[in-house]
C-alpha cells in the first residue's frame, strides 16, 4: 500500500519479512545492492542488515529526492531512524535524460510497464547521468553512530531493493523526480502521447532489416578460457534448509556444473570443434559416474551409487574408467558388442601384426573382448577401433590403462599394471 503524501515524497508500508526469498530480482534492484554491498567497509554490518530485513525489521519507508528513511528495529527491539542519501540529479541532468528516453521506441512503454530499459541507463551514463547508483554513491546515516553502513541503514537498503524491484520509479524519485514530473515531460517532448499510444512503439519492416543485413558490424572475438571454472553461487541463504533438500549434494552438483560447463566450452574454442559431430547425452547411471569422477563427500558417493544402481565396488570401478577416457572407457567397460564385417577383418589384421608369430599371445575371442588364454590380462576392442587394457582382479575385469591404436601396446599396458612382465 502505497500513501502520495505530496507530488516528491513517497511513503512505503513495512513489508512483511522475506523468508526464503532474495531481495531483487531486477537487474537495476540487484545493482542496487551492489552499490551497498561493494562499498561498505564492514561485511558483517551487511550481513546484519540481511538478517533484518529478511525478518521484517524495517518499517516505513519514505523516499523523497535525494533520502530514503526507515526505522528499523534491532533484535533486542530498539528502534533507530536510518537514513540513505543519493546525489540528485541537475534540472540540465533531467532534460537530457527526457530526450534520451524519447530517442529510442520502447523506451517509454518500458517505464510505463515499470521497467527499466538497461539501453536507457547505458546512454544515461555515457552522457554523464548515473540513475543507478555506484561505489561510494550510497551515504550512510543513522543514529546508532555509525560512520559506515551499520546494519539498519544496510537493512533499509535490503528493503528500498524490494521496492525498486515493483517499480523503478521508485529510483527516478531518489533522484530529483517525482512520476508525475517524469511522465508530464516525456509528453511535453512528444514521447508519451498516452499509455497506449506508449506501448505500440514503431517497429522495422522486416524486409528493410534483412536488406540492412550486410551493413552490421562483425561479431566480437571469441572470450578468452579461464583457467578453470568458476565458483558456484553461495548457498548461504541464512534460512532453514528445506527437509528435502541436501545443501552438501546441491553444492557439490554446482561445482561440478560449473566444471563441466567450463570443459565444454573450452572443447568449443578448440580448433576444429566445429567439425565433430555432436556426442548424446549420457543416461542418469552414466551421469552418475561422471559426477561420482568429481569425489564428492561419502553421502553423496553413497546417493549416486544407488540412484545408478551400482554397488560401491562396481561404482569404483566405472569411474576408474571414466577417468581414463570419459564415456568412451565407461561404454567399454559395461557394454559388449558382436564385432563384425570389416571391423573383425579389422581388428584381427591389427592382431596378427601387433607380434611376430613366435611372440604372438593366445588370444580366446568373444564380441569386441580378446582375453589372454593363462594370464589375467583382456584387451577390448571400441566403435572407434582403439583398444583398451583390462586386467583380472578379484573376479572381475577391471580397466588398466587408457586407449591405444596397437594392440601389443594395449596388452603391454595391462601386463604392467598388474606387476607382470610385459
Amino acid at each position: 500500500m502505497t500513501r502520495y503524501d505530496d507530488d516528491t515524497e513517497r511513503t512505503f508500508a513495512a513489508l512483511p519479512p522475506a523468508h526464503g526469498r532474495g531481495f531483487a530480482q531486477t537487474w537495476w534492484g540487484l545493482a542496487w545492492l551492489k552499490a551497498l554491498e561493494d562499498a561498505a567497509l564492514d561485511a558483517s554490518q551487511v550481513k546484519t542488515g540481511r538478517r533484518l530485513a529478511r525478518a521484517g525489521a524495517v518499517g516505513a519507508v519514505s523516499v523523497r529526492p535525494g533520502r530514503i528513511t526507515a526505522v528499523v528495529q534491532d533484535r533486542d527491539c530498539t528502534a533507530h531512524r536510518a537514513d540513505v542519501l543519493l546525489e540528485r540529479l541537475s534540472d540540465a541532468q533531467w532534460d537530457r535524460f527526457v530526450d534520451l528516453a524519447i530517442e529510442r521506441s520502447g523506451h517509454v512503454a518500458a517505464l510505463l510497464d515499470r521497467e527499466m530499459p538497461p539501453h536507457l541507463v547505458e546512454d544515461a551514463a555515457t552522457a554523464g547521468i548515473d540513475l543507478l547508483p555506484g561505489l561510494g554513491d550510497l551515504e550512510p546515516e543513522c543514529d546508532c553512530g555509525a560512520w559506515d553502513h551499520c546494519g539498519h541503514t544496510a537493512a533499509l537498503c535490503y528493503q528500498v531493493a524490494r521496492l525498486l524491484d515493483q517499480d523503478p520509479f521508485v529510483l527516478l524519485l531518489m533522484r530529483g523526480r517525482a512520476e508525475s514530473a517524469v511522465l508530464d515531460a516525456l509528453q511535453s517532448h512528444g514521447g508519451a502521447p498516452g499509455e497506449e499510444g506508449a506501448r505500440r512503439p514503431d517497429g522495422v519492416d522486416a524486409a528493410e532489416a534483412y536488406a540492412a543485413g550486410h551493413v552490421l558490424p562483425p561479431l566480437p572475438a571469441l572470450p578468452g578460457l579461464r583457467e578453470g571454472p568458476g565458483a558456484p553461487p553461495s548457498l548461504d541463504t541464512e534460512t532453514a534448509v528445506p527437509p528435502d533438500v541436501d545443501p552438501a549434494a546441491l553444492g557439490f552438483l554446482a561445482a561440478r556444473a560449473a566444471a563441466e560447463a567450463h570443459r565444454l566450452l573450452a572443447e568449443a574454442l578448440r580448433s576444429g570443434h566445429g567439425r565433430q559431430a555432436v556426442p548424446t547425452d549420457p543416461d542418469a547411471a552414466r551421469d552418475a559416474v561422471r559426477l561420482a569422477a568429481g569425489d564428492p563427500d561419502p553421502d553423496v558417493l553413497r546417493r549416486l551409487g544407488d540412484g545408478s544402481g551400482r554397488t560401491e565396488e562396481s561404482l569404483a570401478v566405472a569411474v576408474s574408467a571414466w577417468r581414463l577416457g570419459g564415456e568412451a572407457a565407461l561404454s567399454v567397460l559395461e557394454e559388449e558388442w558382436t564385432v563384425d564385417g570389416d571391423t573383425l577383418a579389422r581388428a584381427r589384421a591389427a592382431l596378427e601384426s601387433a607380434w611376430d608369430e613366435d611372440e604372438r599371445p593366445s588370444l580366446r575371442a568373444r564380441g569386441n573382448r580378446w582375453t589372454v588364454v593363462g594370464a589375467p590380462h583382456q584387451l577390448r576392442l571400441d566403435h572407434e577401433g582403439r583398444w583398451w587394457p583390462y586386467r583380472e582382479e578379484r573376479g572381475r575385469w577391471v580397466p588398466a590403462g587408457g586407449a591405444a591404436r596397437d594392440p601389443a601396446t594395449a596388452l603391454a599396458s595391462a601386463a604392467l599394471a598388474a606387476g607382470d612382465e610385459p
